[in-house]
Order: C-alpha cells, then structure tokens, then sequence
C-alpha cells in the first residue's frame, strides 16, 4: 500500500509541477497578448489624435481664410455706418446750432430795437 502511495504522490508532484508549467506559459502568453494589446492601442490612440489633430489644423485654416476674406467686407460695412451716424449727428448739430443763432439773433435784435 505504501507503494501506491508514493505513485500517488509523486503523480501529483508531477501533476502540480505540469499545471505551474503551464500556468506560467498561460501567464507569459497573456503579459504578451496584454503587450501586443495595448501596442495597437497606442498607435491606435496616436493615429487617431495625429487625424484630430490634421482636422483642426485644416479648420483653423478655413476659418482664418473665412476671417480675411470676409475682413474687407465688414470693414466697408462699419465704414459706412461711421459715416452715416456721423452725418446724422452732424446734420442735428447744425439744427440746433441754427436754433441757437436763430434765438440769439432775434434777441439781440429785439434788444437793439426796443
């Protein structure tokens, strides 16, 4: 019987060095897949911010572009509101200015007069 118990046991001695044999290799292949994984997702993550990247870049072109072209347009559309209110103001200046000489002048001429 205690034949059959040393069999026995050196089975699962060998049993127990095959299994840590094999969880080894499991776990060097797994460190491996892990690796290889987050490689391709890195370059991945690195291609896909490299296209964001382009993109903004190429907005920002556009819409520079948009800005000057658009620039001489609004710089002749605020010219000419400028000159506008100010010929409005001008053009109320002189009419209170000629109510102020027209007043003054009947003044002084009912002054002078009476």
């Amino acid at each position: 019987m205690s034949y059959l118990n040393q069999i026995d046991s050196s089975y699962r001695t060998e049993l127990r060095e095959l299994n840590e044999l094999n969880y080894a290799r499991f776990d060097a292949k797994l460190e491996q897949r892990v690796a290889e994984l987050r490689s391709d997702l890195r370059s991945e993550f690195n291609a896909g911010m490299a296209a964001l990247d382009t993109k903004i870049e190429q907005r920002v072109a556009e819409l520079r572009a948009e800005f000057r072209q658009g620039l001489p347009e609004l710089r002749a559309d605020l010219r000419t509101e400028f000159i506008q209110r100010l010929a409005a103001t001008e053009t109320k200046m002189i009419r209170w200015m000629f109510v102020f000489w027209a007043g003054s002048t009947l003044t002084m001429l009912a002054l002078f007069s009476g």
